[in-house]
């Protein structure tokens, strides 16, 4: 589902002494198919825009499209229930929506409420457990019992048997060791890849928005401040600085050997290991020198 903002903007509690404008003329396109990933500070916005895509808040002006949904300053929609069945949030810390007394009706909770036959709903909570690396033999235990990142995996899987076609993610590794945020943003790439929707990270992580973004927009203050494909953002250290923002640590480190040694190294994904390990091979030909 192509998704586009134009000329939004979004007031919280307007007229009043605590106004606040949290989106300012906001425009951009995300093309379906594509896993974008939104940065910015504390306070740039980045909450509020994903409660626009699906719905929880309408523009205060401008419109927002979603696919065939449109939401629009000044007009009521009579279609959220359909766009919230197309839209999927995975928010901040997910296990914390975790309520019913068995994961397979935690799963169920979603697609039942929207109406989905009995005989779906179980290849769907099946599908989503095996998509998150769940066994089919905790669907019977209380969500409470499971580990952290069990919770975690089987609130996700909640969210998949919606069948979404575009997938937000806010933050979602939070709380997460190393291991497990490599392991949560791996699973999210590979359902991406393999059920061909559109992808939206909220981040703060400069390393996942290289990792796994095609795309990058940069929020400050409501607005666009960059945009797009991800080496071509975090090469523009100084315009990142001034809005307080990291280069990645492997752009870092590849800007360094350029200026040390003269050459560049390709990035096609590699790890600061596999970086300097090609820097070495390099070294030893000889076709390096301080």
């Amino acid at each position: 589902m192509d998704i586009t903002f134009n000329e939004v903007s979004y007031v919280y509690q307007p007229n009043s002494p605590f106004e606040h404008r949290a989106l300012n003329k906001l425009s951009f396109s995300i093309k379906s198919g594509s896993f974008v990933a939104v940065i910015g500070h504390t306070g740039s916005g980045k909450s509020t825009l994903i409660q626009h895509l699906n719905g929880l808040v309408r523009p205060t002006e401008g419109e927002v499209t979603i696919g065939d949904y449109r939401l629009k300053a000044g007009e009521k929609n009579k279609h959220l229930r359909e766009l919230r069945k197309q839209v999927g949030v995975v928010f901040q810390y997910p296990e914390h929506q975790l309520f019913e007394e068995t994961v397979a009706k935690d799963i169920a909770f979603g697609p039942l409420n929207f109406g989905v036959k009995e005989e779906e709903i179980k290849q769907r909570t099946a599908e989503s457990m095996a998509a998150v690396h769940l066994p089919e033999e905790m669907l019977d235990r209380s969500p409470f019992d499971l580990s952290g990142g069990q919770m975690r995996r089987a609130a996700i899987a909640g969210v998949l048997a919606m069948e979404p076609k575009v997938l937000v993610l806010d933050e979602p590794t939070a709380g997460l060791d190393p291991s497990g945020q490599q392991e949560i943003m791996d699973m999210f790439y590979r359902l991406h890849k393999e059920k061909e929707g559109t992808t939206i990270l909220v981040t703060h992580s400069m390393e996942d928005a290289l990792a796994y973004a095609d795309h990058i927009i940069i929020l400050n203050h409501g607005e666009v401040y960059m945009e797009g494909p991800p080496l071509e953002i975090f090469t523009q250290r100084e315009k990142l600085k001034q809005v307080q923002l990291d280069v990645p640590e492997v752009i870092e480190f590849l800007t360094r050997v350029k200026e040390q040694f003269g050459i560049e190294i390709p990035y096609t994904g590699q790890s600061i290991a596999e970086l300097a390990k090609e820097l070495s091979q390099l070294v030893q030909r000889g076709r390096v020198h301080e």
